[in-house]
């Protein structure tokens, strides 16, 4: 369960299963109902992006951690409405892309996954437009990542 705080509402966010094109259903809630178990959606990117921890900052960047809008749909860039979600990937480029693979650009998961995928095979690049935010984060959260032993 993600809870995200948009504009005094939250929104309680599950997938229905798990997977690249996870469904992702987001519902208004009151404050009293929140679990104490509830993660912010800033804790849930930086835990799947605890390998890659610039993507968290690049998300820090480019949505403020934020994958919905006030309105409860998903969040499109200011600048461009083509850029969408938590990652501000650009559907123009990499929605028929990411269909393929498997993965919905407007679900958190499939937009955190692509995202994933985007990083292993391109890097930084698709990102380079937010590089003066994130690059000053990038060391720092590099260096505070979780050292990893190696399973083999």
């Amino acid at each position: 369960m993600i809870v995200e705080l948009t504009s005094g509402m939250l929104f309680l966010v599950s997938s229905l299963y798990s997977g690249p094109a996870a469904v992702v259903i987001a519902t208004p809630v009151q404050v009293a109902s929140i679990a104490t178990d509830s993660i912010t959606l800033e804790t849930y990117v930086r835990e799947y992006f605890v390998e890659t921890p610039v993507l968290a900052e690049i998300a820090k960047c480019e949505s403020r951690f934020t994958h919905l809008s006030k309105s409860g749909k998903v969040l499109r860039g200011e600048l461009t409405a083509e850029d969408v979600g938590v990652m501000q990937i650009n559907e123009f480029y990499h929605d028929a892309r990411a269909e393929k693979l498997g993965f919905n650009l407007h679900t958190l998961d499939g937009n955190l996954a692509y995202a994933k995928w985007l990083y292993a095979k391109e890097g930084t690049v698709p990102w380079t437009s937010s590089a003066k935010c994130w690059k000053r984060s990038e060391r720092l959260a590099d260096a505070s990542a979780p050292i990893r032993k190696n399973a083999n």
